[in-house]
């Protein structure tokens, strides 16, 4: 069960995930915790993860990300990733992450209707 490190709260009818600053092997887990319990607890299979404070990722949580993205999609819906710090993009960009799971600049662009 997720020990709170990584508030969800429901925002515009999704559930937001703030992300830590650094995310690694150290925190992957406790972050993939949350992320599977935000579905079910806001009953909606859209999560957002609010990555904006972010500064690092590693390929732990590149893969709790690609987890997540795969058990939304298998649920209907997806998960959205903001993003603003340009040495995370580059990891993202260097993985191909970029192509897989939809990313924006803002909380506010994550949450707008698809079109």
């Amino acid at each position: 069960m997720p020990d709170g490190r990584y508030p969800v709260k429901l925002v515009a009818g999704l559930p937001v995930v703030a992300a830590p600053e650094e995310i690694d092997i150290n925190n992957a887990g406790c972050l993939r915790e949350t992320l599977a319990a935000a579905p079910e607890a806001r009953r909606h299979a859209t999560v957002v993860v609010d990555m904006s404070r972010t500064r690092f990722c590693d390929s732990a949580g590149l893969h709790v990300l690609v987890r997540a993205h795969k058990r939304a999609l298998a649920a209907g819906g997806e998960l959205r990733l903001v993003i603003s710090d340009a040495a995370v993009l580059r990891i993202f960009a260097v993985t191909g992450v970029d192509r897989l799971i939809p990313f924006f600049g803002s909380l506010d662009e994550a949450l707008a209707p698809a079109p």
